[in-house]
């Protein structure tokens, strides 16, 4: 079956066209968005999405067209739609259609199912390159639907054989274009608390670390980055993601980290997929 989506109320097959064109999100790129999966049919973490996609909302300003309830019916209709065993949902919620092209009337809101995405399985076990970006995102726990400096870097990733950028602003890093990092120094787990998306995977990893290391949430130095002992990202699509080298330089000696492989290990023990 062909996925679905749910726009203002009503289920269309997802190839419909929905969007008018005085819509904010296209005039002024003012939108947010949202992204998780199900593991065995279930929504992974679904009142944690929730509450992140209603603290979005609440930054911006959007009021929200639907309760947790309601959102939860939607879900489950559309996953019945797909016909498939997993999924991953989108909700994406703009200012809506603007008179004046400023003002917002009444938000748009879009859930759609989507496939499962394939993030670069073989990093998993191999780690990953990132290249060093000196950027930090403006709202930084909105996830906004402005994705322009990973666009724009896309040819010169491609080049340099790298798989996302290495967000840093004066020394301090903060993030991936689109998952949150950890260093380990030592058995201390750190994970940078400024500038971030409080991201639902960051979380999980950190309570299941926490029966095994210390976990610190601080500021970061870039220095300290690239001189740690292991390296990783963690989302939705990644998981949990070796980083063994940022540019020219190799995290520790070059290769996943007995440490993170554990956390990638626990990880995926929990969601019950390899």
């Amino acid at each position: 079956m062909p996925h679905h989506c749910y726009f203002n109320g009503q289920i269309s097959p997802i190839d419909i066209p929905l969007f008018k064109t005085n819509d904010l999100g296209l005039l002024r790129g003012y939108g947010m968005f949202d992204y998780f999966r199900t593991y065995n049919g279930v929504p992974f973490r679904w009142d944690d999405y929730w509450q992140r996609f209603e603290n979005s909302a609440r930054l911006l300003k959007l009021p929200l067209p639907v309760t947790q309830d309601e959102a939860a019916a939607v879900l489950t209709e559309l996953y019945q739609l797909s016909g498939e065993q997993e999924v991953a949902y989108r909700f994406v919620l703009t200012g809506g259609y603007s008179p004046d092209s400023v003002s917002v009337v009444q938000p748009n809101l879009l859930i759609r199912t989507e496939p499962l995405p394939q993030d670069n399985p073989m990093a998993r076990q191999k780690g990953m390159k990132v290249l060093p970006y000196e950027y930090v995102r403006d709202l930084s726990e909105v996830k906004t639907t402005n994705y322009v400096h990973m666009i724009l870097m896309a040819d010169e990733m491609k080049r340099q054989q790298a798989s996302d950028l290495l967000f840093h602003c004066k020394g301090e890093v903060s993030e991936l274009t689109r998952s949150n990092v950890f260093i380990f120094k030592g058995d201390t787990l750190i994970t940078p608390n400024r500038h971030i998306l409080h991201g639902i995977t960051r979380r999980v990893v950190m309570e299941l670390a926490a029966a095994h290391f210390k976990v610190q949430e601080r500021q970061v130095t870039y220095e300290e980055f690239i001189y740690s002992d292991e390296a990783f990202t963690t989302s939705t699509t990644k998981w949990v993601m070796p980083i063994v080298r940022v540019g020219e330089h190799s995290i520790g000696n070059g290769t996943p980290g007995k440490r993170t492989l554990l956390l990638q290990n626990l990880f995926e023990q929990l969601v019950g997929v390899k």
